[in-house]
């Protein structure tokens, strides 16, 4: 290695910081999206519903769930469901709008739709506002 190489450890490092924000964050964002769909399909969100349309166990999207309540992302009733907070709602609103201008700009340079959506799930997450609006922009430009 060069001396060169040992320039740039904070930059990486940095960079290495902001995946695993960007991947605790897509979490919570995975939630917040699988609850307001089942929310606008079945006017409540139940555990059970949550964890097998997320492949996980009931542990787990208990976990999940409980870490949303902490973050102030959604809340739960006896007897009911989970129920998504103000900010909850906007979050998955917001990767909701995410997911469809990936998904566009996939398809636009030629992904077929189906790889779009499987792919879009991923890149949503850990795509910059930057990105975004370059996303944006090259689609508008678009025929």
């Amino acid at each position: 290695m060069t001396e060169d190489h040992f320039d740039d450890t904070p930059v990486q490092a940095e960079r290495f910081s902001q995946t695993r924000t960007a991947q605790s964050q897509a979490l919570l964002e995975d939630y917040t999206e699988m609850i307001d769909d089942l929310i606008r399909a079945h006017g409540e969100a139940r555990i059970t519903d949550i964890a097998r349309l997320m492949g996980v166990t009931h542990p787990t999207a208990t976990k999940a769930v409980a870490r949303l309540k902490r973050e102030g992302l959604a809340v739960s009733r006896p007897y009911r469901g989970v129920f998504l907070t103000e900010l909850g709602s906007g979050m998955a609103e917001r990767v909701r709008g995410r997911h469809r201008l990936v998904v566009d700009l996939l398809v636009a340079v030629g992904v077929p739709p189906e790889a779009a959506e499987t792919d879009a799930e991923g890149i949503e997450h850990y795509v910059s506002d930057a990105t975004l609006t370059a996303f944006a922009a090259f689609l508008t430009r678009q025929p």
